[in-house]
This record gives C-alpha cells, structure tokens and sequence, in this order.
C-alpha cells in the first residue's frame, strides 16, 4: 500500500507575506509529514543541467528547481539542523 504524503508545515513566510500578490510568482518550500522537503520554484533543468559540476547527477525524474534567495533565506531559521 503506497504511503500518503502530507504537507507537515511551511518554512519561512508565505509568498503573500513575502511580497507575492499575484499567481505567478509563489515560491515555497514545505516539510512533509515524512521528513523530505518540497520546493515550489521555477523548473530550470534545461538551462542549468549542462552546468552541474562532475560530481553531481539527475536522475531522468529529477528537475533542478530554482527558487528565490528570498525564499531560501527567510525560511532558514526554521530549517532543521537534524
């Protein structure tokens, strides 16, 4: 029987809170209820997946997302450290 992910919490603010009004613009990145993280962010595996260094990989069902400095920086303190 597959596992059901849930969304554990937010970390950092809320798009709207961050200065996102609109519909386009919604970076976010969520804890699920299993300890992994979620990121809502830009797909740009085309553009960067060339210039990933030799020692790292993607899997064909990876895409590297890109989200905004904001977005990363705001939710630091609620990022777990273990």
């Amino acid at each position: 029987m597959a596992k059901i992910l849930t969304i554990a919490r937010r970390l950092g603010p809320s798009p709207r809170s961050r200065g996102s009004i609109d519909e386009h613009t919604c970076p976010d990145i969520f804890e699920l209820g299993d300890g992994r993280f979620a990121v809502i962010g830009t797909d740009m595996t085309s553009e960067l997946d060339g210039a990933l260094p030799a020692d790292a990989g993607r899997a064909d069902y990876e895409r590297i997302v890109v989200i905004s400095r904001d977005t990363l920086v705001m939710a630091r303190a609620e990022i777990p450290f273990a």
